[in-house]
């Protein structure tokens, strides 16, 4: 059985998706959701195998979803979509297959076929390079999407991992390593990163570290591993 998620903003796109691909058999859905926000959570707690993406969803789209993904963790991705328009961009990802709706059944027939022969192949899930453009986080009963560029710094405690801005402090589900990886934001130390267009002076410590004073105010350690590439990045 191939352990699939369905994310689609529609409820009843959700369960057309859900009735086919029981009735094709092959399947066991994990689950479904309607927005990108919840997916991620899914994806990281169930690790499916695919996902059936809808793109144009609220808050985030299906796009923007890959880019938060984990590398380890992201499922075969097989885009269902009302527009044709995408066709194309869903394969310069390399995502694995492009359905129409309303989705015939012969044509999932090819889907699941393809994917079997992926899956059994060991083939690998896509990787998505492009940079993170938004950065989801929970604020009380909000989604708040912030620009990386409108960041001060992140850190990573106990709790998780924090975002501050100018606005004020947020959770956010994604990792210190994805956001290091897919954003302009500057490993300082093991818990934190940095924007360094935010950087107002940096003052060197005996022992070889030294502290970051950002333009909020903010003190932020820096640890001698990580003072070189800091250097760099400010050509000093």
């Amino acid at each position: 059985m191939i352990r699939a998620l369905i994310v689609d903003d529609e409820p009843h796109a959700r369960e057309e998706l859900e009735a086919l691909l029981l009735e094709l058999g092959g399947f066991e859905i994990v689950a479904n959701c309607s927005n990108g926000f919840e997916a991620l959570k899914l994806i990281n707690q169930l690790r499916p195998e695919v996902m059936f993406l809808d793109v144009q969803m609220p808050v985030l789209n299906g796009f923007e979803l890959l880019s938060l993904i984990e590398d380890q963790v992201m499922p075969q991705v097989v885009f269902v979509t009302a527009y044709d328009d995408y066709a194309l961009k869903a394969f310069e990802e390399k995502t694995l297959d492009y359905l129409l709706k309303p989705v015939a059944s012969e044509r999932l027939k090819k889907t699941l076929a393809k994917l079997r022969r992926t899956l059994r192949g060991g083939g690998q899930s896509l990787s998505v390079p492009q940079t993170i453009r938004r950065v989801p986080c929970l604020c009380r009963t909000r989604i708040k999407l912030i620009d990386p560029d409108e960041i001060d710094y992140v850190f990573s405690s106990v709790s998780g991992v924090t975002v501050v801005t100018s606005q004020g402090e947020f959770f956010t589900d994604l990792t210190l390593k994805l956001l290091e990886d897919r954003t302009l934001l500057l490993r300082c130390h093991k818990q934190y990163l940095v924007n360094v267009a935010w950087i107002d002076e940096i003052d060197l410590l005996e022992g070889g570290g030294a502290e970051i004073k950002t333009k909020m105010g903010k003190t932020l350690p820096v640890s001698r591993r990580y003072l070189k590439s800091l250097k760099d990045a400010l050509s000093l």
